[in-house]
């Protein structure tokens, strides 16, 4: 009973030993922390700070809602042949024709049904319809394509309202990290709106192809080709027009056409039928330390110049081998897709003030953008006569023939340097005069040899 009582009492004295010893150690921290909180003489940076996502304080209903109604859905009917069977397939005989179906996306750019889309998603079209956010089936007629951008233009017929419409943006005024939105029509999904950030700017998928990209990681599928990239303020900055991956779909980038390329190819179609170029006239590479090290300079970015052009801009402002492009009115140039990318938003007679480095020095030239010199044509490769060719055959207009791969012509005897003078009797000033031409029956053309003799050629 002594020792049950004796336990007792250690465990009463344990108690208030451990409460004593808890209000000891407790009640100044309870204390510290609320000093901390009511103090005075904090320092800054001890302010407790809220930090929220960019997307919570980014209003993206604004731009969903000014776009939404001005991005169509295309369908493309068109007749493809196919053999009807194997063996037809080997000896090549019997192909039969069958309706191809192809979906894509457009943006309504005018009120009036002007539509901007890719040109892979038209390419072959016999009959064209689109089908806007109200679910209105119109049929929509071709105004022209630019392969080389993979642009092309619709224009909705029989249109007795005005459309709802995008307005252009300017895309050099983009920022990598800005917040864009991708609206089309994924997978036959009308009306599908995607965010997501530019994560680069002048991206070439295929060295060589004159490409610049915005490349975005907004969700961009089969069906989104051909339509809209725009910022948070609604407006166009680019046309969605093909996505990286390994398995078709999306992965996570997808690459649209500036909108100024997009624009401007537009124009030119609309006011001139064809694509009008304005080139500098110079030929090179984009620099990188191994490229730079072997030509022994010291930059590391910029576009150095290997060749300038005869009688175009470049050479007439001063421009010479060896001197290294790094900016073009304001803009930044570190590759050649930038250069490619501005100068494709440029027509000819276009001044543009190149900045470029020659021995290390800064300098400064006014270039005259001219016309492509060099334009394809019934499967040749055609270029304008230099002032010296056309004396040299007492001529006063002509094009020459560089790059001879029309097999027919090529049983006639036509060959590389044989000159175009006259395509259905009417003279030929310019070679981007043959991209109109093109498009029209060609009756006859006229010919001159190296030699100086001239050839007519009839096509029956």
């Amino acid at each position: 009973m002594k020792k049950a009582g004796l336990l007792l009492i250690v465990a009463i004295l344990g108690g208030i030993i451990s409460l004593i010893g808890y209000n000891s150690f407790s009640s100044p921290s309870i204390a510290f922390d609320s000093e901390i909180v009511t103090s005075q003489n904090i320092p800054a940076n001890y302010i407790p700070t809220v930090v929220r996502d960019a997307a919570e304080n980014t209003n993206f209903t604004v731009a969903a809602d000014k776009t939404i109604n001005a991005v169509v859905h295309i369908k493309n009917t068109g007749i493809v042949s196919s053999p009807s069977s194997i063996w037809d397939y080997f000896n090549g005989a019997g192909n039969m024709h069958r309706t191809r179906i192809g979906m894509g996306s457009g943006v309504i750019v005018s009120p009036d049904g002007y539509i901007i889309t890719n040109n892979h998603v038209i390419e072959d079209s016999k009959q064209l319809e689109v089908k806007t956010n109200d679910n209105k089936v119109y049929e929509a007629e071709l105004v022209g394509t630019d392969p080389s951008t993979d642009i092309a233009v619709l224009k909705i017929l029989d249109a007795k309202k005005d459309f709802s419409f995008v307005r252009f943006g300017d895309s050099d005024q983009t920022k990598i990290g800005e917040w864009v939105l991708a609206v089309g029509n994924p997978f036959n999904l009308t009306s599908t709106v995607t965010a997501g950030i530019i994560s680069a700017k002048a991206r070439d998928l295929f060295d060589g192809k004159n490409q610049s990209f915005i490349q975005t990681d907004a969700a961009v599928n089969t069906g989104n080709s051909g339509g809209a990239l725009v910022n948070t303020e609604g407006d166009l900055i680019g046309i969605n027009t093909a996505i990286t991956s390994e398995t078709g779909s999306y992965i996570g980038y997808s690459f649209a056409v500036p909108s100024n390329i997009a624009k401007k190819v537009f124009e030119d179609i609309i006011e001139f039928g064809d694509v009008q170029k304005g080139l500098l006239g110079v030929r090179g590479q984009s620099l990188n330390s191994a490229i730079s090290e072997e030509l022994d300079i010291e930059t590391t970015e910029g576009f150095y110049i290997a060749s300038v052009d005869e009688e175009m801009g470049a050479k007439k402002a001063g421009l010479q081998e060896g001197d290294v492009i790094q900016n073009l009115d304001g803009v930044k140039i570190s590759k050649f897709s930038e250069l490619s990318g501005y100068l494709g938003s440029k027509r000819p007679g276009d001044k543009v003030t190149v900045h470029f480095l020659r021995d290390g020095v800064k300098k400064t030239a006014l270039v005259t953008l001219t016309k492509n010199a060099m334009v394809e044509f019934l499967s040749m490769r055609v270029k304008n006569l230099s002032k010296k060719e056309l004396k040299k055959y007492d001529l006063d207009q002509g094009v020459k023939i560089i790059d001879q791969n029309n097999p027919n012509l090529h049983r006639l005897g036509i060959r590389n340097g044989y000159i175009i003078t006259h395509i259905n009797g009417d003279s030929i000033n310019d070679a981007s005069e043959l991209m109109r031409i093109r498009r029209e029956t060609i009756n006859d053309i006229l010919f001159i040899a190296p030699d100086g003799e001239r050839e007519r050629i009839i096509f029956n």
